[in-house]
């Protein structure tokens, strides 16, 4: 029996090949809304955000505050199809984005919590901060007007497998 599981771990992209682009495969199973995971495709921070009904309402507090509500800008990427929707994603529950900005290559934080806060507006409904210049993006990864990110956080390809697995890096398409 070890053997055929040595076996069936060469299956497996390599390190290398993952460092390439090889599709991530990633079990959601225990996400519980609210929650949001990183994991590593092609070298950069890829979030998985589970989100609650009231993060899927707040979007449409902030379609008016946003530079590109409907992904329409190709400045930095080009947004799948599937996510060319006010969520920004296949399911409305679960967004994912490469956590990196498209102004200078920062990795903003996290602040899901709504309301005031230092260097958030008095309106925040959730979302991320990138710290070195401000930029500020929405839950579903949409670049508030006047800041200095030119476009929405990346949408990468990726598909479901069942209701709980997630491909990063490929789609039904097969496209990568």
């Amino acid at each position: 029996m070890a053997t055929a599981g040595a076996f069936v771990s060469t299956l497996q992209p390599s390190e290398r090949a993952k460092a390439a682009g090889a599709p991530v495969e990633v079990d959601i199973s225990s996400l519980t809304p609210g929650e949001m995971r990183t994991v590593e495709w092609r070298g950069k921070p890829v979030w998985i955000l589970k989100r609650t009904p009231e993060m899927i309402e707040s979007l449409k507090k902030t379609d008016a505050d946003v530079a590109d509500p409907n992904s329409k800008r190709t400045d930095f990427s080009e947004t799948p199809d599937y996510a060319l929707n006010e969520w920004r994603s296949i399911r409305k529950d679960i967004l994912v984005v490469v956590g990196i900005c498209p102004h200078l290559g920062c990795s903003p934080s996290s602040r899901f919590e709504t309301g005031a806060q230092p260097s958030l507006p008095d309106s925040w409904q959730g979302g991320f901060l990138c710290p070195c210049h401000g930029s500020t993006f929405d839950l579903a990864g949409r670049v508030y007007k006047n800041k200095p990110a030119p476009d929405n956080l990346q949408v990468p390809r990726y598909m479901f497998e069942g209701d709980n697995k997630l491909v990063i890096g490929k789609d039904e398409k097969g496209e990568a």
